[in-house]
Order: structure tokens, then C-alpha cells, then sequence
């Protein structure tokens, strides 16, 4: 085990109970690391659980001195499919009328607090305006991800055309719900040398398969293994906030694990899995029977193989540390960021406050070119070069020219010299997949483990899901794709623990993600590889725009600077199986000044 169930240090729990209609700005405070999914925004220590959070949700019918109830509007104040924040005493409830029947759940999304009267309502459901996280109007359960927590429901009452909401202070003021889980009975748990369930890598999906198989009243073994010193973390997080601390990270608290019984093996690397004897080989000779194994091994960053690679400060960002030490490095000096995607464009935003220079070199002419089109692309290199950032664009490194061993100078292929004394490295990543190339578990020709909707690998009881899989995707006539996003990774170990319990679920979510720099959100939802026109309504000098990527006359993505919430719309549409065709937004753009977004929701195409 490691020693990684130390007891923790006690942390100061600030909860902040109405907070002010200021939205905007208040993700990017979370998403630049003053706060984090785990924290209430504004407090920056990491929260830990309440007892009473942890272990169980707060009684439905609490005794009365625990409770506030009262009168939050007259019936006919809501119409059907509205939604609006109500003040309930001690903080803020979302009344959702659907149907005829009033709701009344938490009002902040669990995942980075976003306000959900802003989202999206349909098919029973609310949709975060930010991320795309879904929650069942009817019971508050999380039904589609990102994050790990439930909304809390209130009662509701009519009397005398009076709409009344009771709700537990501690509910209203905690704004999250662990969903009630099992705990494990097996009394050799900790010592056998076998186990239940195996679930190799601990990022998003082994640890939503491990807390999935709990929640279905799993009650088994369960050993998460992983190659980190820390417990399950955020790793997304850590190139758009690199001083974030690993506690500040930490997707659940080490309590969280005790309590349920999810076994944590850290710093623990399986070397060869034999899936005949249903057993795996740790680096240190460690071994481990397993009845069904998860394969969730995440993917290795690229590296350069340039004159010089072995020189200091030269850093992919794999853990905290990396993270940290390049923004001490990097504090007043010049920093150089190799690669122009997702982390390499977070990591240089993220370093202009802190560095006297920051360079990005990039192989294409625009940044983002593939995945966000010309247009789009460009219009981010503009916001980029107004904060300081410089770029050297259809060009790559050379050598890394060192002083005393330490990084001074990174020469390109143009010939040009950067001053660096730090050096980020974001260029793409491999799966993590080298240790089962012996093992008879399929893989492809570039090291993904190719599964089924249900998540199985070609060998019974072997599943796998996260960066590392391809996997059909349903709505693009179940091509097989590669989507290496963090909302993507929770679905995927949400179905691989209910086809482990033989429960024949699919995964059929749409792909939801977001990037945040320089106080700038980007939202994207669907699957755009291929897209052959992007039609954009709004203003892309001002940043706010939506962008409509289409491949014939079908919308295939989305892209939103400044629009919510037309990403999670845009989501909740093709997540309802309706096609958008490219002459409705045509028609739309033409006939529309105002913005309005309206014709989305219609039922017909």
C-alpha cells in the first residue's frame, strides 16, 4: 500500500452559503487554481468531507429545527420547462417546473459551482452550462459527467396555489450529494494476494468505475493501482493552474477511500498481466489474482528526440511537481513552450503573468488549426499575442543548448535562438500501453486498446476505458474513435463497472469539453475530426462567438467563446438522437440578429 493512507491535516472548512449573482469569472478563478472542484470557490485550501457528508446524505425528512421551509413563488409563476433560483433562508435552491410537477434540487452544478438556472433543461434533466455535466430533475442523481457528486433534492408541497420547498440547512449549505454507496465486507481485504475487481490506473475512469460498482451495491474487493505517489487527483487541471498543490488536486479525500473500502496501490506498476490465470505482476514482484480486471492506463506524453534532450528544465507536465517546478523556474525568466494544442497553449496562458517571456513553437501555421479551424485558430493566436505571447509558427527544435547543464537556449530549424530558461514540452501523447503487448489483449496498430459500446476487450472479463481506447462512437455511425477527454474518461468507467455487473450498459455520451485562458472559456461539444465547413455567428474579434463545424449538411461539433449555453443546447440536442442539419443554422444566421438560440430545442429537424 505504500504509506498514502497517512492521517491527513486537518483543514479549515470555509463554506460560503449565498454568493453573488457574479458568475462569470468565477470558473476561471477555479480553473486558474484559487479554488478547485474539491474547494468552495474563494477558499483555497482543499475541502474535506463532513462525517456525515461522507458516510450519508442528509436525512430526506430531517426533524424540524434542522430544516427551513417556505413559500418560493405562486404556481402559475412558473412556466412549463422553467427554471429559477429561489432563496430558501440560508441559500439558494433551483425550481424546476416540468411537466406540470415542481422540482426544487441545488442550485450550483458540484463539479466548479456554475449556476445551473443557466443551463439547459430537457428530457427530465438539467444540463451544466459550463462543462455538460447532466442531473435527473426527479431525484438530483448525476446521469452524465464530468465530476463525481450528486445535486441534493428538496421537498415540495402545493398549498392555496403556493409553492412551498423544505430543505435541510446542511443540504442547502454543502450543495453536493455523494450518491449512497456499499462498503466492502470481504474480511481478507488488505492481506489475500487476490481481489474482486482490478483496476489499473487511477484518473477519471478507474476511479468512477471503483465508486460506479460501489453505488450498485458492490460490496467486493475493489484495488485501484497506480503509478502516482498521490491518491486519484485532477490532472486536467494541472497545465491551466501549474502551482495548484496536490491536495488542492484531489479528486476525493483519503477518509473517502477508507470508508468504502477502495484499496489504493501508489506508485505501483504492473509489468505483465496474464489474463489465463487472471493475474497481473507488479514491478516489484507484487502479484495479484483478479475476477474482472479494468484497463485504464492513460497515455505518456511525447518527447522531443532533438540534440540536447537530456538537458535540465526541460519538462512534459505528467505530475504536480513538473507543474511546480516549472512555474518556479519559469517566475521573471523566459519561458519556452514547444507544441501549440491543448496543454501547450494552457501552459504558455498560464505563464505570461509569471514569466518575463514566453515563446510557443508549433510545427502548423495556426494554433488549433485541425481541431477548431482556420478561423477560430486564428482568432485565439490574436488573443494570445495581445497578452505578450510570441510564437514561432511551421518550424521545430533543433537542440537544446544548455549552461552548466541547465537550459539557456532552445535553437530552431529556421535558425532562430530563444533565450529559455524553462522549457515545456506538449506535443501529443502515446498510450500508456507497452506493458500488455504480450498479453493477448488486443491492440491496435498504435498501441490503443480497441473495446465494444459495453467497454470489453477481446478477452472476457477484461475492460478497458479512458485515453488509452478506442471505442464506436454511437452518434457518428459507431466509428471508431480516440477521445482522450476528461468527461469522456467518467463515462467510459461508469459503463466498464455496469457491464461488470453484468448490467449491458452502452456508452453513448457526447463528447463535452473546455479549455480557460487568459479568464477566456472555450467550450466544445461532439466530435469534429473530418469537418469540412465551420459556419460562426457572433463576433470573433470580440471573443464571443459559436462555431457550427459541419461535415456534408450535418452538424458534427461545436465550439463557444462568451455563448453559454450553446454548447451544452448543442449537446443535449445530439445527445437526444435528433440530427442538426447544416441549413438550419444557415437559415437560422440569416433570419436572425438577435442571437437567439431558441430553434434548438425544437422537436422536428
Amino acid at each position: 500500500m505504500g504509506g498514502c493512507f497517512s492521517k491527513p491535516k486537518p483543514v479549515e472548512l470555509k463554506i460560503e452559503v449565498v454568493l453573488p449573482e457574479k458568475e462569470r469569472g468565477k470558473e476561471e478563478l477555479s480553473a486558474s487554481g484559487k479554488g478547485s472542484p474539491r474547494s468552495y470557490q474563494g477558499n483555497g485550501t482543499a475541502r474535506h468531507f463532513h462525517e456525515e457528508e461522507r458516510l450519508s446524505a442528509p436525512h430526506p425528512y430531517p426533524s424540524s429545527q434542522d430544516c427551513v421551509e417556505a413559500a418560493v413563488c405562486h404556481v402559475k409563476d412558473l412556466e412549463n420547462g422553467q427554471m429559477r433560483e429561489v432563496e430558501l433562508g440560508l441559500g439558494k435552491v433551483l425550481l424546476v417546473k416540468d411537466n406540470g410537477e415542481f422540482h426544487a434540487l441545488g442550485h450550483k452544478c458540484p463539479h466548479y459551482g456554475a449556476p445551473l438556472v443557466k443551463g439547459v433543461l430537457s428530457r427530465g434533466r438539467v444540463r451544466c452550462p459550463w462543462h455538460g455535466a447532466c442531473f435527473n430533475i426527479s431525484t438530483g442523481d448525476l446521469e452524465d459527467f464530468p465530476g463525481l457528486d450528486s445535486l441534493h433534492k428538496f421537498q415540495v408541497k402545493i398549498e392555496k396555489e403556493k409553492v412551498y420547498v423544505r430543505a435541510s440547512k446542511q443540504a442547502l449549505q454543502i450543495q453536493r450529494r455523494t450518491k449512497v454507496m456499499a462498503k466492502c465486507i470481504s474480511p481478507s481485504a488488505g492481506h489475500s494476494g487476490s481481489t474482486n475487481v482490478l483496476i489499473v490506473g487511477a484518473g477519471a475512469a478507474g476511479l468512477v468505475c471503483a465508486e460506479t460498482l460501489r453505488q450498485e451495491g458492490f460490496s467486493d474487493r475493489i484495488v485501484l493501482c497506480t503509478l502516482d505517489r498521490y491518491l486519484p487527483y485532477d490532472r486536467a487541471k494541472l497545465s491551466k493552474s501549474l502551482d495548484s498543490q496536490p491536495e488542492q488536486l484531489a479528486l476525493r479525500p483519503r477518509e473517502f477511500f477508507r470508508a468504502y473500502g477502495i484499496e489504493v496501490l501508489t506508485e505501483a506498476q504492473v509489468v505483465t498481466v496474464d489474463v489465463r490465470n487472471k493475474k497481473v505482476v507488479f514491478k516489484d514482484g507484487f502479484k495479484l489474482e483478479y475476477s474482472k480486471l479494468l484497463l485504464a492506463p492513460g497515455s505518456s506524453p511525447k518527447t522531443l528526440s532533438c540534440k540536447g534532450k537530456e538537458v535540465e528544465n526541460v519538462f512534459t507536465i505528467r505530475t504536480p511537481e513538473d507543474a511546480n517546478r516549472v512555474v518556479r523556474l519559469a517566475w521573471g525568466r523566459n519561458a519556452v513552450v514547444v507544441g501549440a494544442g491543448f496543454l501547450g497553449m494552457e501552459v504558455a496562458a498560464y505563464l505570461t503573468e509569471k514569466a518575463h517571456s514566453v515563446s510557443v513553437v508549433e510545427l502548423e501555421d495556426t494554433p488549433f488549426r485541425k481541431f477548431l479551424g482556420e478561423r477560430v485558430g486564428r482568432t485565439l493566436l490574436k488573443m494570445f499575442e495581445n497578452n505578450r505571447v510570441k510564437f514561432y509558427m511551421q518550424t521545430e527544435v533543433l537542440e537544446f543548448r544548455a549552461h552548466e547543464g541547465k537550459l539557456q537556449e532552445v535553437v530552431l530549424k529556421s535558425s532562430k535562438v530563444l533565450r529559455a530558461d524553462v522549457c515545456v514540452v506538449g506535443i501529443g501523447a502515446v498510450p500508456a500501453t507497452g506493458f500488455l503487448r504480450q498479453s493477448g489483449i488486443g491492440l491496435d496498430s498504435r498501441g490503443f486498446i480497441p473495446v465494444n459500446k459495453m467497454m470489453q476487450t477481446n478477452v472476457p472479463g477484461v475492460f478497458a476505458a479512458g485515453d488509452a481506447v478506442t471505442f464506436p462512437l454511437s452518434w457518428r455511425n459507431n466509428r471508431k474513435v480516440n477521445i482522450p477527454h476528461w468527461q469522456m474518461a467518467h463515462a467510459q468507467g461508469r459503463v466498464a463497472a455496469q457491464n461488470m455487473l453484468a448490467q449491458e450498459a452502452e456508452i453513448s455520451t457526447v463528447p463535452y469539453l473546455w479549455t480557460s485562458m487568459f479568464g477566456k472559456s472555450l467550450r466544445y461539444a461532439g466530435y469534429g475530426e473530418g469537418f469540412d465547413d465551420v459556419i460562426i455567428q457572433g463576433d470573433l474579434e470580440e471573443l464571443k462567438f459559436v462555431a457550427f463545424y459541419t461535415k456534408g449538411d450535418e452538424v458534427i461539433a461545436v465550439a463557444s467563446m462568451n455563448y453559454d449555453p450553446i454548447v451544452s443546447k448543442v449537446a443535449e440536442v445530439l445527445a437526444s438522437g435528433r440530427t442538426i442539419r447544416k441549413r438550419e443554422v444557415e437559415l437560422f444566421m440569416l433570419h436572425s440578429k438577435t442571437g437567439d438560440m431558441s430553434w434548438l430545442t425544437g422537436k422536428g429537424s
